[in-house]
Formats: structure tokens, C-alpha cells, sequence
């Protein structure tokens, strides 16, 4: 589901609104035989990072799209800190160029380490950074939460960040 509600729903031939929202008839129509609305309804409630929202009998991805969808997300005041987990590869390009985004719609933060931890263990030993997310919002970035408690902006400059131990 991730594939075709973040990146491709042409894959299947199926259509999203501007919102990335999709009708969830219209995605099991189209969708491979195994994909059930008992398939779709238990992904959307056991599913750890609640990647999915379901509403009025349609689907959405929460956020990561690498596709053009407007989430109408609302600015919000961050906490103090928040959290980034990737791995050592890339570490010297955050140190340079701060987080980007990349090809997605906004860079992903966690409120707490263990997520951050869990999504930086995906390609090995993970490397997390402290975000400073409350001195950036103060000096001008905006922010969002999405509806599953994902921190978002568009780009962390390195002056903002810190490595954790």
C-alpha cells in the first residue's frame, strides 16, 4: 500500500485527489486479490508507524509521498527537540548540508529517540540527531505534525542539529 498511496498509484490504475486521498472501493477493485478490505482495515490499525488514515470510504497515506499531494497540514509549534534516525553513510552530507528533504514532500522527525532509532536501524546501525526544532521554529521554520505524530518541516540547516551518543 505504501508503494501506491506514497509513490505510484498509477501502478494499479488508481486515481488520488489532490490530497492523496484514493477511494477505498476503487483501491480494492483495482488492487491484487490479496489485498482485502480486512487486509487494508488490519495495515491501517496494527500497522507501527499508522502510515494510514481511512476516512468516509477513502485511503490516504499520512505522509512520504514522492508524489505532488497537498496534505493541508497546519503549522504547529514543535517541542523543544525532535529527532532524526538514518544511517552512517550519509553522515557527512547532513553535516554539510543539513537534512533535506530529498524526494519526499518534508524531512521526518520523531518526538523520541526509538522511532527515530527504529527508522535509522533500517540500513544498519543507526545514527540518530537531536533536532533543535524549537531555536529553528523561533527563528522562522515552519512545522507540521501529521495525523500519526510525525514531525515535518522542508529542511534542517547542521547549525540546528546534534549528534546523539
Amino acid at each position: 500500500m505504501s508503494l501506491i498511496l506514497r509513490h505510484d498509484p498509477g501502478k494499479i490504475g488508481l486515481t488520488l485527489d489532490r490530497g492523496g486521498w484514493a477511494d477505498l472501493d476503487e483501491l480494492l477493485r483495482l488492487a491484487p486479490p490479496w489485498v482485502t478490505r480486512e487486509a487494508v482495515e488490519r495495515a491501517v490499525a496494527e500497522n507501527d508507524k499508522q502510515r494510514f488514515t481511512v476516512k468516509d470510504g477513502r485511503i490516504r497515506a499520512n505522509q512520504g509521498h514522492s508524489i505532488d499531494v497537498i496534505l493541508d497540514l497546519v503549522a504547529l509549534e514543535p517541542p523543544e527537540f525532535l529527532y532524526h534516525g538514518t544511517y552512517h553513510k550519509v553522515v557527512d552530507a547532513i553535516w554539510a548540508e543539513g537534512l533535506k528533504r530529498m524526494a519526499r514532500h518534508h524531512v521526518h522527525m520523531a518526538a523520541e529517540t526509538g522511532t527515530a532509532v527504529t527508522v535509522g536501524r533500517r540500513s544498519g546501525t543507526p545514527v540518530v540527531f537531536k533536532i533543535l526544532a524549537r531555536a529553528m521554529h523561533q527563528e522562522g521554520h515552519v512545522f507540521y505534525c501529521s495525523d500519526n505524530g510525525v514531525w515535518l518541516t522542508d529542511h534542517v540547516p547542521p547549525k540546528y542539529l546534534k549528534r546523539l551518543p
